[in-house]
């Protein structure tokens, strides 16, 4: 690629929908990506994946380009988010991870004590997750232009949540066992973590990544205070090291009150659940741009409703400058298909300018 191509396609992707709306400037009408976009619900996805298990999928950078680019194309969205997993990062810092049929993730040697969080490798090379970065560089060749890719990781404490609890969890006891018995080990496991995820972000960005998501699925759980002592240094540490002028998107779920806290730990873009009303949350945030927030679940009514939802959030955004359209969480996977297609064309209407 010549230099003047190189300087027109970073010209095309700076000034696109979504990068304009990560800088709060004004957009032809509002963007809207949406987590999980590819996903179960889709059937090249489901082709894909009944050859391939999904961590293989994963790591295979081909395949996790061909998932990523798909999905992206099918939806007619304003930015793709590379194809990977939150969970990741740990293998190389000495977890073992598998990701069982029917189960989920699965952690064979969760971390409970101090002496786990001593065995903990630290990432002082990211060489071992080369397969994501491949997969960046193939997905970027392969996306049109003007299309931005999002790189993304999981929050510190929700991969600390991972480690500790082995799987899933409701009440976090594991977790929270360690972060109030033994704060020391708890804060050297979130630096540790929190080291590891600037350079994996920063390589994220520098494979061909526009933009980067923090997923921070669990910190629901905690309560303001609990968020302020044992988390918010960390997740600050990290949006503030990701490489300068690349947007950070910082999403939680279940984060009514915490809010204000996540805003000061950072990001350029605060993504919302459908637990919030935007235009409160977003006078709550004040001056920073905002993600969300329809409810995954209405995409299984008719498409008549879903037009009514998404006119109520772009209502209550009220044309602001800085927001992206997105679902609360992920797509679900029995989603119909047709009407996650039929919410991107309906944004892309009751928002034009």
């Amino acid at each position: 690629m010549t230099e003047e191509s190189t300087f027109e396609k970073d010209a095309a992707l700076s000034d696109s929908p979504f990068m304009r709306a990560c800088r709060r400037e004004s957009v032809p009408y509002t963007p809207i990506w949406l987590m999980r976009q590819a996903g179960r619900y889709m059937r090249e996805y489901r082709e894909v994946r009944a050859r391939v298990g999904f961590l293989e999928l994963c790591k295979t950078p081909d395949l996790a380009a061909e998932v990523t680019v798909t999905a992206a194309e099918r939806l007619n969205v304003d930015a793709a988010i590379i194809f990977a997993d939150i969970l990741l990062i740990l293998e190389p810092m000495g977890i073992d991870l598998e990701f069982a049929k029917g189960e989920g993730p699965v952690i064979h040697n969760p971390v409970r004590s101090a002496s786990d969080v001593e065995r903990l490798r630290e990432i002082e090379s990211i060489e071992s997750l080369d397969y994501v970065f491949e997969a960046i560089r193939r997905t970027r060749r392969s996306l049109r232009p003007d299309l931005p890719l999002i790189g993304f990781s999981g929050a510190p404490f929700t991969l600390a949540s991972y480690m500790i609890e082995g799987g899933g969890s409701r009440n976090y006891v594991h977790t929270k066992s360690l972060m109030y018995g033994d704060s020391g080990a708890w804060h050297s496991m979130m630096s540790l973590i929190s080291r590891g995820l600037i350079r994996y972000l920063n390589a994220q960005v520098a494979a061909g990544a526009q933009a980067v998501q923090l997923f921070d699925s669990w910190v629901g759980c905690l309560s303001p205070e609990d968020y302020r002592e044992y988390v918010l240094p960390h997740t600050s540490a990290v949006i503030r090291n990701v490489t300068p002028g690349v947007p950070v998107l910082h999403f939680g779920t279940g984060t009514a009150t915490l809010l204000e806290l996540m805003r000061e730990a950072g990001g350029d873009i605060i993504g919302l659940d459908w637990r919030v009303d935007l235009h409160q949350a977003w006078d709550r945030l004040g001056d920073v741009a905002v993600m969300g927030n329809l409810d995954p679940v209405a995409l299984f009514t008719k498409q008549e409703f879903i037009r009514a939802q998404a006119q109520r959030i772009l209502e209550q955004a009220d044309g602001r400058p800085g927001h992206i359209f997105n679902l609360g969480h992920g797509i679900l996977p029995e989603t119909p298909v047709d009407n996650v297609i039929a919410l991107v064309d309906i944004v892309h209407e009751l928002s034009q300018r």
